[in-house]
């Protein structure tokens, strides 16, 4: 991931990119477009494939300490995000409200996949801290896209009536409850239709892969952002057989490839350039500082609370504060909808 997005850098406006010559040559505007195109339905499929991992049976079973630990680890970064745009206030070209809420995401969400991987390579998926660390940051990142989606409703229907925000948000909340109550269960028909010990047919994953594109249509249609469906979609896919078939064939592919193009764009996107001065970059510095303070001393303050001993409440509030693609995600959807310049896109 810093890898390519240092290439993305390299080659875009903040290096060689200067140059009108090199830009023209090596990415021409058609290019330019594949690539945006294919980097969007790796998002799409991410983002499908972070719900599909997510076991919401983990939050009925949470014990209050994670809720708890989920709510510090992630009100106090988000104060502090939105605490600065008062700060930007010529640096948007919409509603303070979706600023504030923009900020905030993209400095209190987890990276989840991130940390279920780290967990898993440290062996700590079954310990006490990494259950309590998972359920903790699968209710962050839940709150964070609905957040996300409340913010895109708000720029979208910015230039419209209030009329057209209640329009978005109660669409968005029939399409969940569409999900919930006739997708999930035409899914799970399907799959006790299956005889045991038998597979699933490539026409079942083709059916489930559409569907991710048609979730991505419809909620972008309705004026969130197209993966706010594609990761509902994810977390109604029951878990099983049909879960870890879909992991199996996707996850590597759009990991390794697919988002490897997001990143790559990320990277193209940004304009080291814009940040004017030493006084941009202490401030930036101090706000980074700030939120990762914030999420440790939230954590490790409920934690010891909570009587765990010092050490594991500190491992703890460190791997809640985790970062990734996620944040990558909360930053380009925002650049997307023009809720910040350059110079914010670089801060988070």
């Amino acid at each position: 991931m810093v890898m390519d997005m240092q290439g993305g850098v390299i080659l875009g406006p903040s290096i060689l990119g200067r140059s009108a010559n090199f830009s023209a040559t090596i990415f021409p505007l058609r290019s330019i477009m594949v690539l945006e195109t294919l980097a969007n339905v790796g998002l799409l499929f991410f983002l499908f494939i972070v719900g599909v991992e997510m076991d919401l049976g983990m939050i009925r079973k949470t014990s209050q300490k994670a809720l708890v630990i989920a709510i510090a680890c992630m009100s106090l970064p988000f104060l502090i995000g939105s605490s600065t745009t008062f700060l930007f206030n010529g640096e948007t070209q919409v509603n303070h409200l979706s600023f504030v809420v923009f900020m905030g995401v993209a400095l209190s969400v987890i990276a989840f996949p991130v940390l279920a991987r780290i967990l898993a390579e440290l062996k700590l998926l079954n310990a006490e801290i990494g259950k309590i660390a998972m359920s903790a940051a699968m209710m962050n990142d839940i709150c964070a896209w609905i957040l996300l989606a409340l913010a895109v409703a708000l720029v979208e229907s910015n230039s419209s009536s209030t009329l057209a925000s209640f329009y978005v948000i109660f669409s968005s909340i029939g399409f969940v409850l569409m999900l919930i109550f006739v997708v999930r269960p035409g899914i799970e028909w399907f799959i006790h239709r299956i005889p045991n010990g038998e597979s699933f047919s490539d026409y079942h994953i083709y059916l489930i892969l559409t569907g991710v594109f048609v979730c991505g249509f419809i909620t972008d249609a309705i004026g969130t952002h197209s993966i706010f469906g594609a990761f509902v979609f994810g977390l109604i896919i029951p878990k099983g057989p049909l879960a870890t078939t879909l992991l199996e064939k996707l996850e590597d592919f759009v990991t390794t490839l697919l988002l490897l193009l997001y990143f790559a764009i990320s990277g193209l996107r940004t304009d080291i350039s814009s940040v004017n001065g030493k006084g941009d970059y202490g401030f930036f510095i101090a706000i980074i500082v700030l939120a990762c303070v914030g999420k440790v001393a939230g954590t490790l303050l409920i934690a010891l609370y909570y009587k765990m001993p010092f050490r594991e409440a500190f491992v703890l509030a460190l791997l809640m504060s985790t970062k990734g693609l996620t944040e990558m995600v909360v930053l380009n959807v925002g650049k997307d909808q023009k809720v910040y310049i350059n110079t914010i896109f670089l801060l988070p």
